[in-house]
This record gives structure tokens, C-alpha cells and sequence, in this order.
């Protein structure tokens, strides 16, 4: 469903703040049949090996996600793929997906998306709010503190006017950690 060659790419969680690829234009849409959820163990970008922090996936179930999709034009889409599949392929822990997204004015597009692969040993689910909070108080990676990420996609999501409980709880519990 590319419109006149363009490609769309789905963020939902560091991508909305810093994409690092060019785009046309940007909306925030929903992608059915997937939650956002920090169930991935970070060993590179937000934690190490020693000391993993945690990343948001899109982990597959009943719901919706929502977030931004970016059109990026046909020109540059091969190199944007490359970029993309760099940064978030570092350790084979997602899977690259194309999938259907809503965007909010209305049309559906297909999108590539990043999902956790759950046979992946940095899978993690069901790690409760309190644990979360704790492991991402703590950790710090090639790209900067842990937090900082938890923190940075929460005030994107709060400026769009998309509301995530879990990532205001856990922004409000690893503030509180931090300071005690």
C-alpha cells in the first residue's frame, strides 16, 4: 500500500522522538493486535550485558498500540530500510513487520514495524510495574541512561495527546526512584 512509492514506518516508542531517518510527514495512528510493552531486555543501546536495562517492543495480543506513522518518500526508502534495520535488528530481538496501520485522518496504510520475536532470549514479559520501574531506574547503555528513554517517550506521547498509564506510572516510580 505504498502511495506513490512512499514507505511508512510505525514507531511507538524512541522513534517518535528521534526518528533519525528524513520523512515527508508524520500522524499518529493504531496498530491493532499489538501492545506496547518494556518486554525486552536491552543489552546495547539502554543497558549492557551485566546489567541489561529494558526497551519498549510491540508484543503481539488482543488491543492496540498507539503512535506515529512517518511517510518517507520513495527517493530515500531503501536507504531509510538500511538505517532502521541497523538500529533496531542490533541483536535480532525484533522482527521486522509490515502490518496495517490507522492513521488519524482516516486511511489505512501498511507500515514497517519492529515486534519482539518471543522465542528471543532478551524477551521478557510479565515482569510487574514494580520491577520494570526498578531495572530502568538503574541502567544505562550506549545511548544513554535508561530512563532518559522511559521519560523521553512518555512526554512525546503526553504532547500528542496519547495516553499510556503504564509508561506515566512508570515515568512517576523511577522519578521517585531516582530522587530516594
Amino acid at each position: 500500500m505504498r502511495a506513490q512509492g512512499s514507505l511508512w514506518v510505525f514507531g511507538y516508542g524512541s522513534l517518535i522522538w528521534e526518528p533519525g531517518f528524513a520523512y515527508e510527514r508524520r500522524q499518529v495512528a493504531r496498530l491493532d493486535g499489538y501492545q506496547r510493552s518494556f518486554c525486552m531486555r536491552s543489552i546495547h543501546h539502554r543497558g549492557t550485558v551485566a546489567r541489561p536495562g529494558l526497551v519498549l517492543a510491540l508484543d503481539a495480543g488482543p488491543g492496540s498500540c498507539e503512535g506515529v506513522a512517518f511517510e518517507i518518500p520513495g527517493a530515500i526508502a531503501e536507504e531509510s530500510l538500511e538505517y532502521l534495520r541497523a538500529r533496531e535488528l542490533i541483536s535480532a530481538a525484533y522482527l521486522e513487520a509490515r502490518a496495517p496501520v490507522q492513521l488519524q485522518d482516516g486511511r489505512a496504510v501498511e507500515a514497517v514495524t519492529y515486534v519482539i520475536d518471543r522465542a528471543h532470549a532478551q524477551y521478557c514479559a510479565g515482569l510487574s510495574l514494580e520491577d520494570q520501574a526498578r531495572i530502568i531506574a538503574q541502567a544505562s547503555g550506549g545511548r544513554g541512561p535508561n530512563c532518559a528513554y522511559l521519560f523521553n517517550t512518555a512526554a512525546h506521547l503526553a504532547e500528542l495527546g496519547l495516553r499510556d498509564p503504564d509508561l506515566d506510572w512508570l515515568a512517576a516510580r523511577v522519578q521517585a526512584l531516582r530522587e530516594g
